[in-house]
């Protein structure tokens, strides 16, 4: 069957199917053992590869502890020095102090609330806090307290426009978001979120996409182009 006698949601299932089939779904509670750690974390992420992520985040845990105290009370350059591999880091280092110090003023150190709270409360909450966008909010309420979410980051976002399950002109966050979120079960979220990634970070890059070892290239309509 082509692609033009398929709808779009026969095409999303089948493309998670065959996603499933090809890349490894880490287990959601080895990614989030503490909703502070996940935010710091999510932080340092931005606008950074995932293995100088790692790296910063590392750096960071030890050379102090990974608490709202403990980051608030820290002297920024030391932050800076510690998580120096990831970029923007003279910025990062100043929302992670101040985030942390918000922390722990105003909800004692912790974030409870994302378990609690329905999800629009939790997130309208979460992105009230110092360098706390759409896709960070969306991460810990996902990972941590496993809201029926989807964070879109820049694999979702042109991996899912690539394929066509978004058209390819919603470029904002919120639009992307409510396309895949319409098109997937709930249950499927965190799935869709971690495998678009690995189908973004192995074979449809943002610069020389590998469409023709795709394991989806006779589902995607950009695949002829892009090859």
């Amino acid at each position: 069957m082509g692609l033009s006698m398929l709808d779009s949601a026969d095409r999303a299932k089948k493309i998670l199917r065959i996603l499933r089939e090809n890349f490894h779904i880490p287990n959601m509670s080895e990614l989030c053992s503490d909703p502070f750690k996940t935010l710091i974390r999510t932080i340092i992420s931005q606008s950074t590869a995932e293995a100088n992520t790692r790296r910063a985040f590392e750096n960071l845990s030890a050379n102090m502890s990974i608490t709202p105290e403990s980051l608030a009370e820290a002297d920024t350059r030391d932050i800076e020095n510690a998580i120096r591999v990831a970029g923007l880091y003279r910025n990062k280092s100043i929302i992670i102090k101040r985030v942390s110090a918000m922390i722990l003023e105003k909800f004692n150190g912790k974030l409870d609330f994302i378990y609690s709270l329905p999800t629009d409360e939790a997130r309208k909450i979460l992105l009230s806090l110092p360098g706390v966008g759409p896709k960070t909010a969306d991460i810990i309420l996902l990972f941590c307290a496993k809201k029926t979410v989807l964070p879109i980051d820049t694999h979702v976002s042109r991996v899912s426009r690539r394929l066509g399950l978004v058209p390819k002109e919603k470029v904002n966050y919120e639009d992307i978001r409510a396309e895949l979120e319409r098109l997937y079960d709930p249950r499927d979220y965190f799935a869709v979120h971690m495998l678009l990634i690995a189908l973004g970070r192995t074979f449809c890059r943002a610069i020389g996409p590998r469409c023709r070892s795709c394991p989806v290239n006779n589902l995607c309509p950009s695949a002829e182009k892009h090859a």
